[in-house]
């Protein structure tokens, strides 16, 4: 069961990578109702895979790790949950504003998007891959046993 819930933990970790991937992309380009429409869809993906990375890792925290005592005396995994939730926290503002976008695409049209909102969601898109690049550090940290609280 460890090794199945580590596979799963990486999974969510990797597909929240290449959803934010194919945000940056298609936030770079001129925006379709094709484009609108791949955005909403890879948000969700990103929800949905975001939910599954935390119950799965506090599953692993909890039952088939180290053990909590472990995981929550480290620093190194406060700093991976930290830069979890700044991550959550930076993915409301795109994610709100496609939501607004629902009526447009219902109707069959581009939904409108300044080009200040443009580089404001590429910029939060960026932040929270580089938040994903240091949980990545974290992790590696922890596995190694660094960042252990005394």
């Amino acid at each position: 069961m460890s090794a199945l819930f580590a596979f799963l933990h990486h999974l969510a970790f990797l597909t929240m990578t290449t959803v934010l991937t194919i945000q940056l992309v298609v936030l770079g380009q001129p925006l379709t109702l094709q484009s609108a429409r791949k955005l909403q869809i890879v948000d969700r993906v990103l929800g949905i895979a975001a939910v599954a990375l935390l119950i799965v890792g506090f599953l692993r925290v909890f039952y088939f790790e180290k053990g909590a005592a472990y995981y929550f005396h480290n620093a190194a995994f406060h700093a991976k949950l930290t830069l979890f939730a700044i991550a959550a926290l930076l993915s409301i503002y795109p994610t709100v504003q496609f939501l607004h976008w629902r009526k447009s695409l219902k109707q069959g049209q581009v939904p409108q998007l300044a080009e200040q909102q443009r580089r404001r969601m590429r910029l939060i898109v960026h932040a929270e891959l580089t938040a994903l690049v240091g949980m990545a550090l974290c992790a590696a940290l922890m596995a190694k046993g660094i960042g252990v609280i005394h």
